[in-house]
């Protein structure tokens, strides 16, 4: 079966930093394609202001233009909303018999994973992927660190990946971009392009 790495987010804009980890993952790590899930609506962040779909889907395909193994999916934009990975992963599999899919999370997402929908059908059912936020000594400093249920932390389906730590934010370009900044580097030139033509969050 082809292991197929799912991604979720807003990319609200799609940035340098998912690119590189999304790419580490399909060159180091059993995954052989890693899909970039666009979600228009999480239950999470309700009130948050997206692009509108197609603009997302759009910096996303110009994102991975040349990486063969990373994809997109707009699975979610067919979907009754709220999503919830849950269901999302359950209609794929229906969708792709012959495909095994893997959860791809931050580290920080751990401390709250057990506050998602039917957790443990993730977690007994799926590899779950965890890559590396900040580094601890950062966190530390910032905040105590919240630890992870033990029964999720230790779970064999749990596997811990050395990505590169790439602290770039989707809403931090968004401000600067607002503010006059100068984000280009931050961004792959396809998508600055994209977005400097389109003047978004300006």
């Amino acid at each position: 079966m082809k292991q197929i790495g799912l991604f979720f987010g807003s990319f609200n804009p799609v940035h340098q930093g998912h690119l590189i980890l999304a790419n580490y993952l399909v060159e180091e790590t059993a995954l052989e394609e890693v899909w970039f899930v666009i979600t228009p609506q999480s239950p999470f962040k309700q009130k948050q202001r997206l692009l509108d779909n197609h603009h997302r889907l759009a910096l996303v395909e110009e994102a991975i233009e040349g990486y063969p193994k990373l994809k997109v999916s707009t699975v979610e934009f067919g979907l009754p909303a709220p999503q919830y990975t849950a269901l999302t992963i359950a209609h794929l599999m229906e969708k792709h018999p012959e495909a095994s899919f893997s959860l791809i999370v931050g580290q920080d997402h751990l401390k709250s994973f057990h506050k998602w929908y039917n957790y443990q059908a993730l977690l007994e059912g799926h590899q779950i992927y965890v890559y590396p936020r900040m580094p601890e000594e950062a966190l530390a400093a910032s905040k105590p660190l919240k630890q992870p249920k033990p029964e999720i932390l230790n779970h064999s389906n749990l596997i811990l990946v050395s990505a590169p730590v790439v602290e770039i934010s989707s809403s931090y370009i968004r401000k600067a971009l607002k503010a006059g900044k100068n984000i280009r580097p931050l961004l792959p030139p396809a998508v600055w392009k994209y977005m400097d033509e389109m003047n978004f969050y300006r």
